[in-house]
């Protein structure tokens, strides 16, 4: 089964980013590279998160649009990026999840696969 492990960046990691990036880019690389090592990791992206605000475009029923540049759900946690992982199951992608050794937000949720 594949999951997507959606990662949220807090204001602590944030911080932890800002005062020294190469250590926390190094944990997290070494995170991912035993994911792939572990033949779990079926692929994934980070997203730019310093220096462009996303633009969020919403349809309405009418068929209007409109266009902001925010996040589609603000908080003060930032969508960070996602990995693919193909598991046994949720709880195994939940378990993968836990061993993040950064302090974000880990959102779990099942790929859709068609039949």
């Amino acid at each position: 089964m594949k999951f997507a492990l959606v990662i949220f960046e807090t204001p602590e990691s944030c911080r932890q980013i800002q005062a020294d990036r190469a250590a926390y880019r190094a944990q997290y690389e070494s995170w991912i590279g035993g994911l792939a090592a572990a033949g779990k990791l079926v692929g994934g992206d980070a997203l730019e998160t310093d220096h462009t605000a996303p633009a969020t475009v919403r349809t309405y029923p009418d068929g209007s649009t409109t266009v902001t540049d925010t996040p589609a759900h603000p908080s003060d946690e930032t969508l960070g990026g996602w990995f693919i992982v193909d598991v046994a199951d949720r709880a195994e992608a939940i378990a993968l999840a836990q061993t993040l050794p950064t302090p974000e937000t880990v959102e779990v949720r099942p790929v859709l696969e068609s039949a």
